[in-house]
C-alpha cells in the first residue's frame, strides 16, 4: 500500500479538527448563529456549483469527444470544478475557503495545468497524447563548451552546423 494512501485517515481527522477549531474561533468573533449561517450559505453555494460544473464538464467533454479533440483539458477542468463544489458543499469554513478559491477561473487554470503535468508524468506518452493532445517542447542546442570543435574527424562539423536557434514544436505520434 502506498504511503500517501495510509495518511488519508490521519489527514481527514486533522482536517476535521481544523474545521471545528476555525468554526469555534469564527463563532466566538461573530456569533454562533452567524457562523452557522455562513457555513450553510457556503454549503448551498457548493451544491449549486456542483450541479452547474457537473453539467458543464459533461457538455464540454462530449463536445471535445465528438469533434475529435483530446478531452484532457475539459476532463481536468471539470474535475477541478467538481472538487471546488465538493469542498464548498462540505460543511466547514476552511473547506469552503479552499473550494471558493478553486472556483475562481484564474486559479483553476493554474491548478489545472499542474494537474495535467502530474497526470502526464504518471502515464505513458501515447496515453498522455491521446488525453491531452501533443506536448509542447523546446529544444535547445548544447552549449558551445559541450560541442566538439568544428571540422573534427568524428563528424561533429555537421552537428555544430545543425546547432542553431531554439526550436519550438509539438510532439505528435505518427499516423497509424
Amino acid at each position: 500500500m502506498r504511503r500517501g494512501v495510509r495518511l488519508i485517515p490521519l489527514a481527514l481527522a486533522a482536517g476535521l479538527v481544523l474545521e471545528v477549531a476555525v468554526f469555534l474561533l469564527i463563532a466566538h468573533q461573530i456569533g454562533y448563529g452567524w457562523a452557522l449561517l455562513l457555513v450553510l450559505a457556503a454549503s448551498l453555494a457548493g451544491m449549486a456549483l456542483l450541479r452547474r460544473e457537473g453539467m458543464r464538464a459533461w457538455r464540454s467533454f462530449r463536445a471535445a469527444a465528438q469533434s475529435g479533440r483530446p478531452p484532457g483539458e475539459q476532463v481536468s477542468d471539470g474535475l477541478l470544478g467538481l472538487v471546488a463544489g465538493v469542498l464548498l458543499a462540505t460543511p466547514g469554513l476552511v473547506s469552503g475557503v479552499f473550494g471558493g478559491v478553486l472556483a475562481v477561473p484564474q486559479v483553476r487554470r493554474v491548478v489545472r495545468r499542474r494537474v495535467q503535468v502530474a497526470a502526464e508524468r504518471r502515464m505513458s506518452s501515447a496515453a498522455a497524447g491521446e488525453m491531452f493532445g501533443p506536448r509542447r517542447v523546446r529544444v535547445y542546442p548544447p552549449p558551445a563548451a559541450d560541442r566538439p570543435p568544428a571540422g573534427s574527424a568524428d563528424g561533429s562539423a555537421q552537428r555544430a552546423a545543425a546547432a542553431g536557434p531554439t526550436i519550438e514544436g509539438e510532439i505528435v505520434d505518427p499516423p497509424r
